[in-house]
């Protein structure tokens, strides 16, 4: 399909409302049992900075904001600021954090890729897919689908710390 065929999809306005101007998709938010092992895969397996931190004791939940950002770019200091700059980022990735489910039994949350379905999953593209997969292999991260399986070989899935499927596919 032609980017201007895609105007003609049912359902697709025709242009975007000049009041939308200056949106931005901002972040997607993943519940997670247990906030240190879903920091450390999306820190140090997806290359993730944790750009923010909030704690809400008395309601006992904890909000980690992270973002793929590129190297050399400034996260500021204050922590106004930091909200504002934030705010108008996108790809914010928020993991909410329960207190007390990381000693919980068994899954604490539906991933959504079993009934009943619904959330999928998020993507990460990369410039060496080949590259980044031996890397998931090395660091022993468990796949939902791996580059040789099935018809689409562009492309894998792997899995974070409470199944969430990551969609991994090139971006060179």
């Amino acid at each position: 399909m032609t980017l201007a065929s895609l105007q003609s999809v049912p359902g697709v306005a025709a242009q975007p409302p000049a009041e939308t101007t200056g949106f931005v998709f901002n972040h997607t938010m993943l519940r997670v049992k247990d906030a240190t092992a879903s920091l450390d895969f999306y820190t140090r397996v997806l290359g993730y900075q944790l750009i923010d931190k909030r704690d809400f004791a008395e309601a006992q939940f904890s909000l980690y904001f992270l973002a793929l950002l590129p190297a050399g770019t400034a996260v500021p200091e204050e922590d106004a600021e930091r909200r504002l700059w934030m705010a108008g980022i996108p790809g914010v990735l928020e993991l909410t954090h329960n207190h007390g489910t990381e000693t919980q039994d068994g899954a604490v949350y539906h991933d959504g890729n079993s009934d009943p379905r619904g959330f999928g999953h998020i993507c990460v593209s990369v410039p060496d897919i080949q590259a980044a997969c031996k890397r998931f292999d090395a660091l022993q991260v468990p796949y939902q689908k791996r580059l040789e399986d099935g018809r689409m070989k562009h492309l894998a899935f792997i899995k974070d710390p409470d199944g969430y499927w990551v969609e991994i596919i090139s971006n060179a």
